[in-house]
């Protein structure tokens, strides 16, 4: 099968995309493995035809917003991110009335029409140092609680707005769930995604994107990490640290949708190339300021 994927990335001058919570055998054979952020740039310098993305919904369109003259396919349309949908409707607009001199600051983990509504995206690497760039006084962080607040913590100059969101998988961690495997494992560091809850936050001894926890984890003499984030970035992490371990809160979070991208399903897109990333042009048109907006930023 991966021969397969091979030969028909040759043919068709297709590029393979994918997030570090893809499964193992899918980061394998991609191309490019990354976070948002990192993915965000590699897409829009690359000079391939089409474009498979293997994560969830907001990244294949961030993709075809960044490069509309090229197709941009998914192996699973369905895959999506709860937390990308979790701004009520109507409470932008609201924000700009209420607040005088009002950046709208809107996660990358957000639909391609949130992003129209906003000034500018960040990712969790680039978050705190975009927020703190901007001349605003003003923030309204979307769509995610936790990562606005950990934000809001280390920019306290700001006066950072909150929206009622979050990722699921990474709220489901528990502070207790940490401190037992402290318990179990005494001289491991904890790892954590600011996507987390403040109290795991509290636990940890470093707190980064997911590239930023592969990075810490590589440079650290420790040998021992217990990780705060979903367990697909195990992969990277056992391939760059071969001799250290890495340990997961009890039950492992995982992302359903992100395991929905499969090898199965990654061949049958680039055969049939029928599982398009279709996106108004109106629409694509106004996400594509804020993204442009972070790449200016963020770098």
């Amino acid at each position: 099968m991966k021969s397969q994927i091979e030969q028909l990335k040759i043919e068709k001058n297709a590029v393979i995309l994918a997030h570090y919570y893809a499964p193992a055998e899918v980061q394998e054979i991609a191309d490019f493995v990354g976070d948002s952020f990192y993915l965000a740039k590699v897409v829009r310098q690359s000079n391939a035809d089409i474009i498979v993305f293997c994560g969830v919904q907001f990244m294949g369109e961030s993709a075809k917003v960044l490069n509309p003259d090229k197709k941009v396919l998914m192996p699973d349309l369905t895959a999506d991110c709860p937390m990308a949908h979790m701004v009520a409707s109507g409470i932008i607009e609201e924000m700009r009335q209420r607040y005088d001199d009002l950046a709208v600051v809107c996660y990358i983990n957000s639909t391609a029409e949130l992003k129209c509504k906003s000034d500018v995206c960040v990712t969790s690497s680039n978050a705190v140092k975009i927020v703190r760039a901007l001349p605003n006084k003003n923030i309204f962080f979307i769509p995610d609680h936790n990562l606005g607040s950990f934000v809001a913590k280390r920019v306290p100059e700001k006066n950072i707005i909150l929206n009622d969101g979050c990722c699921p998988i990474h709220a489901k961690i528990t502070a207790v769930q940490v401190l037992a495997e402290k318990e179990k494992h005494p001289k491991a560091e904890v790892l954590t995604h600011p996507e987390c809850n403040a109290d795991v936050i509290e636990l940890s001894d470093y707190i980064g994107s997911t590239a930023d926890i592969i990075a810490y984890a590589k440079k650290s003499e420790t040998k021992e990490f217990i990780i705060c984030t979903e367990d697909g970035v195990d992969y990277k992490l056992i391939t760059d640290n071969p001799n250290k371990r890495f340990y997961y809160p009890n039950p492992h979070p995982c992302c359903a949708d992100m395991k929905l991208n499969t090898l199965e399903s990654v061949l049958s897109v680039l055969q049939k190339e029928d599982k398009e990333v279709i996106v108004d042009d109106d629409v694509r048109k106004g996400a594509l300021k804020p993204l442009d907006k972070m790449l200016e930023l963020g770098i």
